[in-house]
This record gives structure tokens, C-alpha cells and sequence, in this order.
């Protein structure tokens, strides 16, 4: 039972390596969590604004995750053009575009109060 959960961990860690390698948009959104992260730190985030901006973060980070995956098995079903792998792969993408504008609003929720602190 072990070994399995340790070849689970093991799967999922080449996932993430294989979003970071060949997902250009996987990568963009670490980096910007990553600039995020720094920015909450400085700030001095409550603990209530971390869960927040973490799980943020986390769903960001996995739905772009699960449209590289959709895209993928899209284009293993099928190597020519069809109308259905369209916009099975557009609905994933859309997925993916709908919480990262929920996340730019969390965030500028989240960021709003130090900055206007800061600024005035």
C-alpha cells in the first residue's frame, strides 16, 4: 500500500514538472503566484488572507493543469481538425480564463487595503 501511494506522489510531481516544462501558460502562472506570494509576504498577510490568496493560487494553478491534460487527450482522440475537439479544448480554456479573472479580482481585493496604506 505504501508503494502505491509513493508511486502516486511520484506521478503527480512529473505532472508538474511536465506543466512546467511544456506549458508556457502553466509557467505564467507560477510566476505570477510566485510575485504574488513575495508581495503577500512583504505586506504581512493575516492568516485569513493567506488561505485565501493559497487557495486562489491552488485552483489557478490546477485548472490549468486539467486544460493541458483536456488538450491532450483532445489531440490523442483525434489529429485532425473536428468542430467537438474544438470546443471541448475552448470550454477547458474558458474554464481556466473565467477563475483567472475571479483571481485578479481576489487579488486586487486582498492587496487593495496595504497599497492604498502605503500609498496615502
Amino acid at each position: 500500500m505504501n508503494r502505491d501511494i509513493a508511486k502516486s506522489f511520484c506521478y503527480a510531481f512529473e505532472g508538474l514538472i511536465e506543466g512546467w516544462r511544456k506549458e508556457r501558460n502553466f509557467r505564467i502562472h507560477c510566476i505570477f503566484a510566485l510575485f504574488t506570494v513575495i508581495m503577500a509576504l512583504l505586506f504581512g498577510f493575516s492568516t485569513v488572507k493567506w488561505l485565501v490568496l493559497l487557495l486562489t493560487i491552488g485552483i489557478v494553478l490546477s485548472l490549468e493543469l486539467m486544460n493541458s491534460s483536456i488538450e491532450r487527450v483532445t489531440d490523442l482522440i483525434t489529429e485532425e481538425y473536428h468542430p467537438v475537439a474544438k470546443k471541448a479544448k475552448d470550454l477547458a480554456a474558458g474554464s481556466v480564463f473565467i477563475f483567472s479573472i475571479i483571481a485578479v479580482i481576489i487579488g486586487f481585493l486582498l492587496f487593495a487595503g496595504p497599497i492604498i496604506e502605503i500609498v496615502f
